[in-house]
This record gives structure tokens, C-alpha cells and sequence, in this order.
């Protein structure tokens, strides 16, 4: 199938030094309002990249649940295939795409866990079902059949059919801790905007234009 026709021109207003916050954090912030005014479709969700042991890297997308000067936060099985990953390495990288704006978003990091009264405070917040889905799939493992997922399910809305349903002790959060920001504006004939903000000495970042 030959797509090498598949092009769109990007006109939006271009990206300059001088417009830049010289904190990352705020820069991200102010992008990422931007993407919930314009009604973008799941704005939060973020590609996230990790490795094996052999160095062979997994793609995923994973949905950011809140962010501070600490880091991006999201939340999973602590058995999935990125969970093991991560602790083999925790070297990882995100990847916010807003099309509809002709922005990216790249970003290089830490990944730690975050302490289970953190992950509570999160998951008490969450709808009944995904409690109750965060109970039932054991999730990357291989199964036979949805109906499997389903029969646990069931399993435990019965288990849990009066009061609170307890976080599991397999379930919580990351925070990705980064040490490099790159914000990518679309600009006309491929001549795009890349700024990238490099953490030095653990306090102060640096801002380059990298050529697109």
C-alpha cells in the first residue's frame, strides 16, 4: 500500500524562545490547558516507552491522571509488562501527541513508585467498575478467553458487594521524574519548532533549538 501521498501542511503560529516559560513544568501546563480547551479526545493519554532487560522497548498508551513540579503520575498493575520493565529499568519516555494543535510533547525520565497512601487517596476517586476491573484482570498475562475476565469480575462485585472496595496490593502509581522536556510545534514545509529543556546539575534547565 503506498501512502508516501498521506501529507498535511501545518499552519499554526509558530513556537520562539522568547515565548517560552524557563520552567517546563509551566510550559507543559500551559500546552496542556490549551489541549482541554480545544476538546481533544483524551488529552491526558501519553505514550509510554520502557525496555527489557536486552534493551528491547515496549510502546504503550497510558493515561496521565496529574502532574506537579514532582512529576507525571499514572497508575497500573504493578505485574503488567511495564511494571516489570520498570524495575529492571526505570529510565523511560513519554510522548503526549495533539494532532488537532500540531504539537508533541516528549519526555525523558525516572519512573518510582508512588507510596500506597498516594495510590489510595487516587483510587477511591476512581469509578466502581474500575475498582472492580483493577481487581479482576491480571493484566499482560496471557488467558484463554474474555469470558475468564468476566467470571472474575463477577467473582468480585459479589466479593465486594457491601461498602468500600479495598485498593489491591498489586495495583498503583508511578511518578515519571524527568530530566528532559521537548516541546515540537508543526510549522510549514517540515520546517518545524523544537525547543528542548535539559535538566543541569539537578536544579537549573537549559533551553536549545534543535533543528527539525
Amino acid at each position: 500500500m503506498d501512502i508516501g501521498s498521506l501529507r498535511e501542511e501545518y499552519t499554526h503560529n509558530g513556537l520562539s524562545r522568547e515565548n517560552l516559560e524557563t520552567e517546563p513544568f509551566k510550559q507543559f501546563e500551559i500546552w496542556f490547558k490549551q489541549a482541554v480547551k480545544a476538546d481533544l479526545p483524551e488529552p491526558n493519554a501519553m505514550s509510554l516507552a520502557t525496555a527489557s532487560a536486552k534493551g528491547e522497548p515496549s510502546l504503550r498508551t497510558v493515561l496521565l491522571k496529574y502532574f506537579d513540579l514532582q512529576g507525571f503520575v499514572f497508575f497500573t498493575n504493578y505485574k503488567s509488562n511495564k511494571a516489570k520493565q520498570i524495575e529492571i529499568n526505570s529510565s523511560v519516555a513519554l510522548l503526549f501527541l495533539w494532532l488537532p494543535l500540531e504539537r508533541q510533547v516528549k519526555i525523558k525520565g525516572k519512573a518510582l513508585k508512588v507510596s500506597t497512601a498516594e495510590s489510595l487517596k487516587y483510587f477511591v476517586t476512581r469509578p466502581r467498575g474500575s475498582q472492580l476491573g483493577a481487581w479482576s484482570s491480571p493484566q499482560s498475562s496471557i488467558i484463554s478467553s474474555r469470558q475468564l475476565l468476566e467470571i472474575k469480575f463477577n467473582e468480585m462485585q459479589r466479593k465486594f458487594d457491601q461498602g468500600e472496595i479495598p485498593i489491591p496490593s498489586f495495583w498503583g502509581g508511578y511518578r515519571i521524574v524527568p530530566h528532559y522536556f521537548e516541546f515540537w510545534q508543526g510549522r510549514p514545509n517540515r520546517l518545524h519548532d523544537r525547543f528542548c529543556y535539559s535538566l543541569r546539575d539537578n536544579k537549573t534547565w537549559e533551553i536549545d533549538r534543535l533543528a527539525p
